[in-house]
Protein backbone atom coordinates (compact mmCIF):
# COMPACT_ATOMS: atom_id res chain seq x y z
CA UNK A 1 0.00 0.00 0.00
CA UNK A 2 1.18 3.19 -0.77
CA UNK A 3 -0.83 5.85 1.54
CA UNK A 4 0.70 7.01 4.77
CA UNK A 5 -0.53 5.40 7.55
CA UNK A 6 -2.48 8.39 9.60
CA UNK A 7 -1.73 8.54 13.31
CA UNK A 8 -4.95 9.73 14.31
CA UNK A 9 -8.24 8.83 14.63
CA UNK A 10 -11.54 10.13 15.61
CA UNK A 11 -13.68 8.76 18.38
CA UNK A 12 -16.87 6.72 17.52
CA UNK A 13 -19.88 6.74 19.50
CA UNK A 14 -21.61 2.84 19.94
CA UNK A 15 -25.33 1.90 20.94
CA UNK A 16 -24.37 2.33 24.32
CA UNK A 17 -23.55 6.24 24.42
CA UNK A 18 -20.11 5.44 25.21
CA UNK A 19 -17.22 6.78 23.06
CA UNK A 20 -14.35 4.93 21.87
CA UNK A 21 -10.50 6.41 22.87
CA UNK A 22 -8.81 7.96 19.89
CA UNK A 23 -5.79 6.29 18.27
CA UNK A 24 -3.67 9.64 18.87
CA UNK A 25 -0.43 6.99 19.05
CA UNK A 26 -0.60 5.56 15.90
CA UNK A 27 -0.72 2.16 18.01
CA UNK A 28 -3.10 0.30 15.80
CA UNK A 29 -1.70 1.33 12.65
CA UNK A 30 1.59 -0.10 13.89
CA UNK A 31 0.16 -3.65 15.30
CA UNK A 32 -1.95 -3.60 12.30
CA UNK A 33 1.63 -3.71 9.95
CA UNK A 34 3.19 -5.86 12.44
CA UNK A 35 0.32 -8.43 11.84
CA UNK A 36 -0.03 -8.62 8.07
CA UNK A 37 3.16 -10.80 7.82
CA UNK A 38 0.79 -13.49 9.11
CA UNK A 39 -2.04 -15.49 7.77
CA UNK A 40 -5.77 -15.82 9.52
CA UNK A 41 -5.20 -18.80 11.12
CA UNK A 42 -2.65 -21.60 12.61
CA UNK A 43 -2.63 -25.61 12.96
CA UNK A 44 -4.45 -25.39 9.52
CA UNK A 45 -7.98 -24.40 11.41
CA UNK A 46 -7.74 -22.30 14.54
CA UNK A 47 -8.18 -18.18 13.67
CA UNK A 48 -5.70 -15.46 14.17
CA UNK A 49 -7.27 -13.14 16.97
CA UNK A 50 -5.03 -10.57 17.35
CA UNK A 51 -5.79 -7.72 14.92
CA UNK A 52 -9.69 -7.98 16.44
CA UNK A 53 -7.86 -8.02 20.04
CA UNK A 54 -5.47 -5.03 19.35
CA UNK A 55 -8.45 -2.86 17.84
CA UNK A 56 -10.77 -3.43 20.68
CA UNK A 57 -7.40 -2.63 23.08
CA UNK A 58 -6.58 0.61 21.16
CA UNK A 59 -10.55 1.57 21.38
CA UNK A 60 -10.85 1.17 24.99
CA UNK A 61 -7.73 3.21 25.69
CA UNK A 62 -5.14 0.49 26.63
CA UNK A 63 -2.90 1.32 23.48
CA UNK A 64 0.23 1.42 25.75
CA UNK A 65 -0.93 -2.56 26.36
CA UNK A 66 -1.13 -3.58 22.61
CA UNK A 67 2.57 -4.57 22.00
CA UNK A 68 3.26 -6.43 24.81
CA UNK A 69 -0.13 -8.24 24.22
CA UNK A 70 1.23 -9.20 20.62
CA UNK A 71 4.54 -10.02 21.89
CA UNK A 72 3.11 -12.66 24.47
CA UNK A 73 0.52 -13.61 21.09
CA UNK A 74 3.61 -14.05 18.73
CA UNK A 75 3.93 -18.06 19.06
CA UNK A 76 0.40 -18.72 18.01
CA UNK A 77 0.97 -16.51 14.48
CA UNK A 78 1.83 -18.52 11.46
CA UNK A 79 3.15 -16.99 8.28
CA UNK A 80 1.14 -16.27 5.47
CA UNK A 81 0.35 -19.56 2.77
CA UNK A 82 2.00 -19.19 -0.21
CA UNK A 83 -0.16 -18.15 -3.27
CA UNK A 84 -1.46 -20.43 -5.71
CA UNK A 85 -2.87 -18.32 -8.76
CA UNK A 86 -3.87 -14.98 -8.85
CA UNK A 87 -7.94 -14.11 -8.25
CA UNK A 88 -9.85 -12.38 -10.79
CA UNK A 89 -13.14 -10.55 -11.92
CA UNK A 90 -13.47 -13.76 -13.94
CA UNK A 91 -12.19 -16.43 -12.04
CA UNK A 92 -13.16 -15.64 -8.47
CA UNK A 93 -16.36 -17.92 -8.36
CA UNK A 94 -13.77 -21.09 -8.57
CA UNK A 95 -11.88 -20.19 -5.83
CA UNK A 96 -14.76 -19.17 -3.76
CA UNK A 97 -14.63 -21.56 -0.14
CA UNK A 98 -11.01 -22.73 -0.90
CA UNK A 99 -9.11 -22.14 2.14
CA UNK A 100 -5.81 -22.96 -0.16
CA UNK A 101 -6.29 -19.68 -1.70
CA UNK A 102 -6.51 -17.24 1.69
CA UNK A 103 -3.68 -15.73 -0.26
CA UNK A 104 -4.82 -15.33 -3.42
CA UNK A 105 -7.60 -13.74 -1.57
CA UNK A 106 -5.97 -11.63 -0.04
CA UNK A 107 -4.08 -10.22 -2.65
CA UNK A 108 -6.88 -9.78 -4.52
CA UNK A 109 -8.59 -7.51 -2.57
CA UNK A 110 -5.46 -5.58 -1.73
CA UNK A 111 -5.23 -4.67 -5.44
CA UNK A 112 -8.98 -3.74 -5.12
CA UNK A 113 -8.85 -1.60 -2.22
CA UNK A 114 -5.98 -0.01 -3.76
CA UNK A 115 -7.87 0.73 -7.18
CA UNK A 116 -11.16 1.53 -5.33
CA UNK A 117 -13.13 2.89 -2.48
CA UNK A 118 -13.13 0.70 0.16
CA UNK A 119 -17.00 1.41 0.65
CA UNK A 120 -17.63 0.29 -2.60
CA UNK A 121 -15.99 -2.79 -2.04
CA UNK A 122 -17.36 -3.56 0.77
CA UNK A 123 -21.13 -3.13 -1.25
CA UNK A 124 -19.69 -5.55 -4.13
CA UNK A 125 -18.54 -8.15 -2.24
CA UNK A 126 -20.89 -8.20 1.19
CA UNK A 127 -23.15 -9.86 -0.50
CA UNK A 128 -21.50 -12.65 -2.13
CA UNK A 129 -20.21 -13.21 0.95
CA UNK A 130 -22.83 -13.13 3.72
CA UNK A 131 -24.13 -16.75 2.31
CA UNK A 132 -21.43 -18.01 4.33
CA UNK A 133 -20.99 -16.06 7.26
CA UNK A 134 -20.63 -18.88 9.53
CA UNK A 135 -17.54 -20.04 7.79
CA UNK A 136 -14.09 -20.03 9.94
CA UNK A 137 -16.41 -20.24 13.02
CA UNK A 138 -17.88 -16.50 12.34
CA UNK A 139 -14.41 -15.51 12.61
CA UNK A 140 -13.94 -13.74 9.21
CA UNK A 141 -16.95 -12.09 9.35
CA UNK A 142 -16.01 -10.82 13.00
CA UNK A 143 -12.49 -9.75 11.48
CA UNK A 144 -14.51 -7.84 9.13
CA UNK A 145 -16.44 -6.23 11.23
CA UNK A 146 -13.55 -5.02 13.44
CA UNK A 147 -11.67 -4.02 9.69
CA UNK A 148 -14.56 -1.57 9.33
CA UNK A 149 -15.12 -0.11 12.45
CA UNK A 150 -11.80 0.89 12.08
CA UNK A 151 -11.89 2.37 8.35
CA UNK A 152 -15.11 4.27 9.79
CA UNK A 153 -13.13 5.75 12.80
CA UNK A 154 -10.48 7.55 10.08
CA UNK A 155 -10.83 11.22 10.33
CA UNK A 156 -13.03 12.93 7.38
CA UNK A 157 -11.41 13.86 4.64
CA UNK A 158 -7.62 12.88 5.80
CA UNK A 159 -7.91 9.87 3.84
CA UNK A 160 -7.77 6.05 5.04
CA UNK A 161 -4.07 4.73 6.30
CA UNK A 162 -2.68 1.75 4.66
CA UNK A 163 -2.79 -0.70 7.26
CA UNK A 164 -6.69 -0.12 8.17
CA UNK A 165 -7.37 -0.42 4.29
CA UNK A 166 -5.03 -3.71 4.09
CA UNK A 167 -7.03 -4.98 7.04
CA UNK A 168 -10.19 -5.57 5.11
CA UNK A 169 -8.35 -7.17 2.74
CA UNK A 170 -7.02 -9.71 4.99
CA UNK A 171 -10.22 -10.23 6.75
CA UNK A 172 -12.42 -10.65 3.33
CA UNK A 173 -9.70 -12.82 2.37
CA UNK A 174 -10.35 -14.66 4.94
CA UNK A 175 -13.87 -14.91 4.28
CA UNK A 176 -13.75 -15.33 0.36
CA UNK A 177 -11.67 -18.37 1.63
CA UNK A 178 -13.79 -19.64 4.20
CA UNK A 179 -16.39 -18.84 2.47
CA UNK A 180 -18.99 -21.85 3.36
CA UNK A 181 -22.99 -21.65 3.63
CA UNK A 182 -25.18 -23.87 6.27
CA UNK A 183 -27.05 -26.31 4.92
CA UNK A 184 -30.96 -25.98 3.70
CA UNK A 185 -33.12 -25.12 6.76
CA UNK A 186 -36.92 -25.75 7.57
CA UNK A 187 -37.95 -22.63 9.43
CA UNK A 188 -39.39 -23.55 12.65
CA UNK A 189 -42.33 -21.57 14.14
CA UNK A 190 -41.29 -17.81 14.69
CA UNK A 191 -40.70 -16.25 18.09
CA UNK A 192 -41.68 -12.73 19.10
CA UNK A 193 -38.58 -11.63 20.48
CA UNK A 194 -34.93 -12.39 19.63
CA UNK A 195 -34.55 -13.54 23.54
CA UNK A 196 -36.75 -16.02 22.87
CA UNK A 197 -35.81 -17.04 19.25
CA UNK A 198 -32.06 -17.88 20.85
CA UNK A 199 -34.13 -19.86 23.67
CA UNK A 200 -36.19 -22.05 21.59
CA UNK A 201 -32.89 -23.07 19.02
CA UNK A 202 -33.11 -26.85 19.11
CA UNK A 203 -29.40 -28.29 19.76
CA UNK A 204 -27.73 -30.36 16.85
CA UNK A 205 -28.14 -34.08 18.08
CA UNK A 206 -24.38 -34.68 18.59
CA UNK A 207 -22.57 -32.41 20.71
CA UNK A 208 -18.85 -34.04 19.87
CA UNK A 209 -16.54 -32.48 17.65
CA UNK A 210 -15.41 -29.17 15.97
CA UNK A 211 -17.98 -26.88 15.28
CA UNK A 212 -17.44 -27.40 11.10
CA UNK A 213 -19.39 -31.23 12.18
CA UNK A 214 -21.93 -29.47 14.55
CA UNK A 215 -22.89 -27.29 11.87
CA UNK A 216 -23.15 -30.05 9.33
CA UNK A 217 -26.44 -31.36 11.32
CA UNK A 218 -28.74 -28.32 11.46
CA UNK A 219 -31.52 -29.24 9.75
CA UNK A 220 -34.00 -26.10 11.14
CA UNK A 221 -33.88 -22.84 13.27
CA UNK A 222 -36.77 -20.58 14.85
CA UNK A 223 -38.22 -17.58 11.96
CA UNK A 224 -36.71 -14.57 13.81
CA UNK A 225 -35.70 -11.17 12.33
CA UNK A 226 -38.21 -10.25 9.44
CA UNK A 227 -37.78 -6.95 8.37
CA UNK A 228 -39.97 -4.66 6.52
CA UNK A 229 -37.79 -1.72 6.30
CA UNK A 230 -34.15 -0.91 6.91
CA UNK A 231 -34.23 0.80 10.23
CA UNK A 232 -36.13 -2.31 11.35
CA UNK A 233 -33.47 -4.47 10.27
CA UNK A 234 -31.32 -2.45 12.22
CA UNK A 235 -33.44 -2.64 15.04
CA UNK A 236 -33.91 -6.16 15.53
CA UNK A 237 -29.88 -6.67 14.63
CA UNK A 238 -29.15 -4.66 17.74
CA UNK A 239 -31.47 -6.87 19.73
CA UNK A 240 -30.24 -9.79 18.54
CA UNK A 241 -26.85 -8.83 19.80
CA UNK A 242 -28.41 -7.72 23.18
CA UNK A 243 -29.98 -11.26 23.31
CA UNK A 244 -26.72 -13.21 22.68
CA UNK A 245 -24.96 -11.11 24.80
CA UNK A 246 -27.32 -11.60 27.87
CA UNK A 247 -27.60 -15.22 27.18
CA UNK A 248 -24.03 -15.47 27.67
CA UNK A 249 -24.41 -14.91 31.50
CA UNK A 250 -26.41 -17.87 32.10
CA UNK A 251 -24.82 -20.08 29.18
CA UNK A 252 -21.94 -19.22 28.42
CA UNK A 253 -20.60 -22.15 30.61
CA UNK A 254 -21.90 -24.55 27.97
CA UNK A 255 -18.45 -23.51 26.00
CA UNK A 256 -17.09 -20.53 27.13
CA UNK A 257 -14.89 -19.79 24.20
CA UNK A 258 -17.52 -20.86 21.10
CA UNK A 259 -20.71 -19.25 22.42
CA UNK A 260 -19.03 -15.52 22.57
CA UNK A 261 -19.65 -15.81 18.64
CA UNK A 262 -23.48 -16.29 18.95
CA UNK A 263 -22.91 -12.17 19.99
CA UNK A 264 -19.83 -10.99 18.59
CA UNK A 265 -21.03 -12.78 14.93
CA UNK A 266 -24.15 -10.56 14.60
CA UNK A 267 -22.34 -7.01 16.23
CA UNK A 268 -19.52 -7.63 13.51
CA UNK A 269 -22.46 -7.33 11.05
CA UNK A 270 -24.11 -4.21 13.32
CA UNK A 271 -21.37 -2.50 13.24
CA UNK A 272 -20.68 -2.63 9.31
CA UNK A 273 -24.20 -1.62 8.22
CA UNK A 274 -23.43 2.29 8.23
CA UNK A 275 -20.65 1.56 5.14
CA UNK A 276 -23.21 -0.72 3.90
CA UNK A 277 -26.05 0.09 1.13
CA UNK A 278 -29.30 0.57 3.12
CA UNK A 279 -30.90 -1.91 0.86
CA UNK A 280 -28.55 -4.54 2.09
CA UNK A 281 -29.02 -4.18 5.98
CA UNK A 282 -32.53 -6.43 5.39
CA UNK A 283 -30.05 -9.98 4.19
CA UNK A 284 -27.38 -8.65 6.84
CA UNK A 285 -29.76 -9.36 9.64
CA UNK A 286 -31.43 -12.58 8.28
CA UNK A 287 -27.56 -13.58 8.08
CA UNK A 288 -26.73 -13.05 11.26
CA UNK A 289 -29.39 -14.32 12.56
CA UNK A 290 -28.84 -17.63 11.07
CA UNK A 291 -24.77 -17.74 12.43
CA UNK A 292 -25.96 -16.69 15.99
CA UNK A 293 -28.59 -19.64 16.06
CA UNK A 294 -26.45 -21.80 14.29
CA UNK A 295 -23.55 -21.29 17.41
CA UNK A 296 -26.32 -21.63 19.74
CA UNK A 297 -27.39 -24.77 18.28
CA UNK A 298 -23.59 -26.10 18.05
CA UNK A 299 -23.07 -25.41 21.79
CA UNK A 300 -25.88 -23.86 23.88
CA UNK A 301 -26.38 -25.76 27.31
CA UNK A 302 -29.91 -26.75 28.05
CA UNK A 303 -29.88 -25.80 31.08
CA UNK A 304 -29.48 -21.50 32.88
CA UNK A 305 -26.79 -21.12 35.33
CA UNK A 306 -27.06 -18.13 37.65
CA UNK A 307 -24.53 -14.98 37.45
CA UNK A 308 -24.14 -12.38 39.60
CA UNK A 309 -23.99 -8.56 39.17
CA UNK A 310 -20.92 -6.74 39.97
CA UNK A 311 -21.42 -2.95 40.50
CA UNK A 312 -18.15 -1.77 38.07
CA UNK A 313 -18.22 0.84 35.15
CA UNK A 314 -17.34 -0.38 31.57
CA UNK A 315 -13.95 0.88 32.31
CA UNK A 316 -13.53 -1.24 35.23
CA UNK A 317 -15.09 -4.48 33.25
CA UNK A 318 -12.89 -3.59 30.07
CA UNK A 319 -9.68 -3.03 32.61
CA UNK A 320 -10.51 -6.87 33.92
CA UNK A 321 -10.73 -8.18 30.30
CA UNK A 322 -7.58 -6.70 29.29
CA UNK A 323 -5.68 -8.28 32.52
CA UNK A 324 -6.71 -11.20 31.66
CA UNK A 325 -5.82 -11.38 28.09
CA UNK A 326 -7.21 -13.65 26.30
CA UNK A 327 -8.46 -13.04 23.13
CA UNK A 328 -12.18 -14.06 23.13
CA UNK A 329 -12.51 -12.48 26.76
CA UNK A 330 -11.36 -9.24 25.26
CA UNK A 331 -13.90 -9.22 21.69
CA UNK A 332 -16.68 -10.47 24.03
CA UNK A 333 -16.13 -7.57 26.74
CA UNK A 334 -15.24 -4.70 23.85
CA UNK A 335 -19.66 -6.49 22.40
CA UNK A 336 -20.90 -6.32 25.90
CA UNK A 337 -19.53 -2.49 26.50
CA UNK A 338 -21.56 -2.42 23.05
CA UNK A 339 -24.48 -3.23 24.32
CA UNK A 340 -23.94 -1.65 27.93
CA UNK A 341 -26.70 -2.03 30.67
CA UNK A 342 -25.63 -3.96 34.00
CA UNK A 343 -26.40 -7.53 32.68
CA UNK A 344 -24.57 -7.31 29.57
CA UNK A 345 -21.85 -6.15 32.20
CA UNK A 346 -22.54 -9.44 33.93
CA UNK A 347 -21.84 -11.50 31.14
CA UNK A 348 -18.50 -9.85 29.80
CA UNK A 349 -17.51 -10.68 33.81
CA UNK A 350 -18.73 -14.27 33.61
CA UNK A 351 -16.11 -14.55 30.16
CA UNK A 352 -13.06 -13.31 32.20
CA UNK A 353 -14.34 -16.29 34.46
CA UNK A 354 -15.25 -19.34 32.69
CA UNK A 355 -12.10 -18.61 29.60
CA UNK A 356 -8.52 -19.48 30.49
CA UNK A 357 -6.16 -16.85 31.02
CA UNK A 358 -3.20 -15.72 28.62
CA UNK A 359 0.14 -17.20 29.69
Amino acid sequence: MTDRPETGTTGTTDRAGATGAPDATGTLDEALERLHASGPERGGWLSNHAPMAVEALVRHGRASAVHRWLDQYEDRLEELPPPHAPVTADTWREALGDPARITDWTLFFARELEERPWRGVLAEWWPRLLPGIAAGATHPVIRTGHAVRTLLASPEGGGVSGPRRTELAHALGYWAARHQPLPPLTALPAAPTAAAALDSVPPVPDQDGGIRHRLAQLTALPAWGAAPDPDTAKELLGELVTAATHRYATHGYGEPVMLVHAATAPNAVLRALPALPRELWAPSLAAAWAASAAVTAAYTPVEAAPYEKVPLTPEEVFARAAEHGDDHTIKFTDTALDVGGPLALAAALRSVELNPPAS
